[in-house]
C-alpha cells in the first residue's frame, strides 16, 4: 500500500492535474491543427500527446514509488521514477522523429493552410495553461524531491517555447504569406524536441546508475561539519544514492578507539540524527565506526584522551576528496591517504 503521506499527497494531487490539463490541451491544439491544416500546430498537437502519455506514466510511478521498503525492495520502491523519466524521454524522442518525417513530406508538397487567426489564438492560449501547469509541477517536484515531477514539469516547460516557436513561425507567415515556413518552424520544433528527450533521458540514466552526485555529498559534508560532536574525529567513503526522492547515505566515523561498543553506537546514532536534521534530505544515514588507531592524535580536540601519542594542534576542514575516500590503509589516516593520493602521479 503507497504511504499518503502529505508529500506524497502532494506529487499525487500534481500528477492528476497533469493528466487532466493535459488531456484538455490535446484536444485543443488538435482542433487548432484541424481549423489550420498547419504542419508546425500539428508539431505541437503531437507533443500533447507525450505529454499525456508521461502523465498517465508520471501518475502510475507516483503510486508505485510511494509503498514502502518491504523484502523485495529493501529500499523501497522510488526509481521508478527514473524509469518514468526514461520513458517519458524517449516518447519525447519519438514525437521529434515524427514531427520531422512530417515536416519534410509537408515541405516537399503543397502546403495549404487556413483559418491561420483562429488556430493560433487557440494554440496561444494552450500555451499560456502549459507555463502555469508545468510551473506548478516543478515547484511541486521540488518541494517534494520528486524528480518525476520535476521531469514531467521541464517537459511541460519546453512545450511551452515550442508553442511560442510554432506561433512566431505561423506569424511570419501571415506576415509574409510564405507558406513554405510552416514546416520549417515545424523541423525547428523537432531539433528542439529531440535534444529534450536526449537530455532527459541521460539525467535519469545517471541516476539510475548511481552517479555521484557532488552537490548533495556536499550538502550532507557541511550539515556534519555544522553539527560537529566532540569525539567524530573524522569522516569517510562518504557515499549517497536517490531512490526516488529518498535519499540513503552511509559514511564510516572515526571515533576514539577506547569508547566502548555501547558509547560509539548511542554517540554515532545522535550524531546521524543531528546530521538529517540538518539537512535538507528525505531519506536515512548510517555510519559505520572505525576506532582511531592513534593515527588522528594532532587532529582530533577530544579532551583527557587516554591513549593520546601527540597533542592537538589543528583539525582541518573536511573536503569532498577526503571524505569521499575508501578506507585508508590501517596504518595510514584519512588525511595522509588524501595527501598522498595528491603526490602520486
Amino acid at each position: 500500500m503507497a504511504r499518503f503521506d502529505p508529500e506524497n499527497r502532494a506529487r499525487l494531487r500534481a500528477g492528476i492535474v497533469s493528466l487532466v490539463i493535459g488531456l484538455t490541451l490535446m484536444a485543443g491544439k488538435f482542433l487548432a491543427y484541424r481549423i489550420t491544416g498547419s504542419t508546425a500546430i500539428f508539431s505541437d498537437a503531437l507533443e500533447s500527446i507525450v505529454n499525456v502519455l508521461a502523465a498517465v506514466f508520471a501518475l502510475g510511478s507516483i503510486l508505485f514509488a510511494g509503498r514502502p521498503a518491504d523484502r523485495g525492495h529493501p529500499y523501497g520502491h522510488g526509481k521508478i521514477e527514473f524509469f518514468s523519466a526514461i520513458f517519458e524521454g524517449g516518447l519525447i524522442s519519438f514525437a521529434a522523429v515524427a514531427i520531422a518525417y512530417q515536416a519534410i513530406v509537408s515541405l516537399l508538397g503543397q502546403v495549404e493552410l487556413r483559418q491561420l487567426n483562429a488556430g493560433l489564438a487557440i494554440t496561444a492560449v494552450a500555451g499560456v495553461i502549459n507555463g502555469l501547469l508545468g510551473w506548478y509541477l516543478v515547484r511541486v517536484g521540488r518541494r517534494t524531491r520528486s524528480m518525476i515531477l520535476i521531469a514531467d514539469g521541464k517537459h511541460v516547460l519546453s512545450d511551452v517555447w515550442t508553442t511560442a516557436g510554432v506561433l512566431a513561425g505561423l506569424g511570419l507567415v501571415l506576415l509574409t504569406g510564405q507558406r513554405w515556413l510552416d514546416p520549417i518552424v515545424a523541423l525547428v520544433v523537432a531539433v528542439h524536441l529531440g535534444r529534450t528527450g536526449f537530455l532527459l533521458v541521460q539525467e535519469a540514466a545517471r541516476a539510475l546508475l548511481d552517479e555521484e552526485d557532488p552537490e548533495l555529498l556536499m550538502e550532507i559534508l557541511s550539515a556534519g561539519e555544522a553539527v560537529r560532536f566532540p569525539g567524530i574525529i573524522r569522516l569517510h567513503h562518504l557515499r549517497a544514492i536517490r531512490v526516488g526522492s529518498f535519499v540513503h547515505v552511509d559514511a564510516h566515523v572515526v571515533v576514539p578507539e577506547f569508547w566502548s561498543v555501547l558509547h560509539s553506537h548511542e554517540h554515532t546514532d545522535a550524531f546521524e540524527a543531528a546530521v538529517l536534521e540538518k539537512c535538507s534530505i528525505d531519506g536515512e544515514i548510517l555510519f559505520h565506526t572505525d576506532p582511531c588507531r592513534q593515527l588522528y592524535c594532532s587532529a582530533c580536540d577530544l579532551p583527557e584522551c587516554p591513549v593520546r601519542r601527540e597533542e592537538f594542534t589543528e583539525r582541518p576542514r573536511l573536503t569532498l576528496e577526503e571524505a569521499t575516500i575508501p578506507d585508508p590503509p590501517k596504518h595510514q589516516s584519512s588525511i595522509e591517504a588524501v595527501e598522498e593520493q595528491k603526490r602520486s602521479p
